[in-house]
């Protein structure tokens, strides 16, 4: 079984200490230039934006040196500022680096250690985790030493905001979870192993995108704006090329607005529902995690559904044929079998809630993206979710064993899925159906979140990519 810590620990060092440094010296020496430069124009301007500031943006006053890397000075900085400030500063900053790299180091040894120790008990291949001892080990890890530092920066609604209904609501869940946690937020980005950036595409989307236009540049401005007004003010982007900082966006065009970043896109850590491997989705430092439908903005409420033995359903799907996943399993599975009931609409009278407390397995087909909000359904309704999908990464794969609750297809056998779900055992079925129960609670959604929901395994994810590397002191 693999460990969900990488067998290396790659570094980050592009813009590090001994960089940082270089800074300082340079910033002492050119002092009263920058000063007087400051003090007859104090607004710096985004290079992203072609030298004019976002209507959304925060101004600063830090200067660059020649390579283009921010000083360390800010708009309060005195014309008696001092090269031994500057030191102690950056000497105090290092120092807490180390030690918060330190504690990583630790816990990294622990958790590979747990995998070694619960490997050596032997694996059960039907818990509904990878390796149980080595994510309860980590798990207790995060919550006794993982903080996060939320970006203040940017105003609402494009910041600090997000969705609290419909098919992006996480969006928002997670935004406010993380904003509001006591136990996870610190106000010292001293102390943070993660930076957050407090964005939503979702509502960028809402705000900045034409309808039907298919122009997202303004939502890409934007974001390339705001990273660019934090790794100007503050240290922390530039010394680790954005690895230790993370977004989340449960839209489809998460990925792609992203990806027009490219230290976001290539280093950071991204929760991403759309997570799409033919799109850029990187599993070793992005996570997928759960598109779930709040469709009132109410937190789910759960109708256990029929006991297995009264589940009369082979196999069901009702949904809009968005996509071409969809489209190819109406043509071979709609009105052709009494097993396998397939719609692309539901005829009336039908409850689709119903209609999945009476089946056995649920069918999860991508639509235009591969998230289907589908999946948690099927969990919260007891029935073995189908993914049928290609390129797609489960949520939390990196914790949970999938092929212990759920059943993963291939497009191409979308026309034998009548076989493959006849040719599971009823013994398989209801050991998939009992784990269902038990993987129920990492996908609830709470306010406040509780431990081991939807939120706190999101959190878990991101712990994990940031122990998979370490930042040079």
């Amino acid at each position: 079984m693999p460990s969900l810590i990488s067998p290396s620990t790659p570094t980050f060092s592009s813009s590090t200490s001994s960089k940082l440094q270089w800074v300082v010296i340079i910033s002492t020496l050119i002092i009263g230039f920058v000063i007087m430069i400051s003090n007859k124009n104090p607004d710096c301007l985004s290079e992203n934006n072609g030298g004019k500031t976002s209507p959304h943006a925060v101004t600063t006053h830090n200067q660059e040196n020649e390579n283009g890397e921010a000083l360390l000075l800010s708009s309060s900085s005195s014309s008696s500022f001092r090269r031994t400030d500057n030191s102690r500063i950056l000497s105090e900053q290092l120092s807490k680096l180390q030690g918060l790299e330190e504690g990583l180091a630790r816990a990294r040894s622990g958790i590979r250690n747990a995998a070694r120790n619960q490997t050596s008990h032997g694996e059960d291949k039907n818990s509904i985790y990878r390796n149980a001892g080595e994510f309860h080990w980590s798990y207790s890890k995060m919550e006794k030493m993982f903080k996060i530092y939320v970006y203040e920066e940017g105003n609402p609604p494009l910041f600090h905001n997000g969705p609290y209904k419909g098919l992006y609501s996480t969006e928002g869940m997670f935004i406010n979870g993380i904003e509001t946690s006591k136990q996870l937020r610190t106000r010292d980005p001293d102390r943070a192993h993660v930076y957050f950036l407090p964005f939503s595409i979702k509502v960028m989307v809402r705000y900045l995108y034409e309808s039907d236009s298919q122009d997202v540049e303004p939502i890409k401005r934007t974001i390339a704006d705001y990273v660019d007004i934090i790794a100007r003010k503050y240290p922390y982007w530039n010394r680790s090329s954005g690895a230790d900082h993370s977004m989340l966006s449960c839209h489809d065009w998460g990925p792609r607005t992203s990806s027009s970043i490219p230290l976001l896109n290539k280093n950071s850590i991204r929760a991403l529902c759309n997570a799409n491997t033919s799109e850029g989705f990187n599993p070793s430092k992005d996570l997928s995690f759960p598109e779930i439908n709040l469709r009132k903005g109410n937190l789910p409420v759960i109708v256990e559904g029929l006991p297995p033995s009264d589940r009369s359903i082979l196999g069901f799907f009702a949904g809009r044929l968005h996509g071409n996943i969809r489209v190819i399993l109406v043509q071979h599975w709609k009105d052709k079998d009494d097993k396998i009931l397939v719609y692309d609409h539901l005829p009336a009278g039908i409850s689709y809630g119903t209609m999945m407390r009476k089946s056995r397995f649920c069918l999860c087909p991508s639509g235009y993206e591969v998230a289907s909000p589908r999946i948690v359904e099927s969990i919260y309704s007891e029935c073995v979710p189908v993914l049928i999908s290609d390129h797609y990464v489960p949520p939390f794969s990196d914790i949970l064993n999938w092929n212990s609750f759920s059943v993963q297809v291939r497009v191409n056998e979308i026309p034998n899925l009548k076989t493959i779900l006849m040719s599971i055992t009823e013994e398989r079925y209801l050991e998939l159906h009992k784990n269902l129960k038990q993987v129920l609670k990492h996908f609830m959604v709470n306010d406040p979140p509780v431990r081991h929901d939807a939120f706190y395994m999101t959190i878990h994810s991101i712990w994990l990519r940031r122990l998979n590397f370490r930042i040079n002191t």
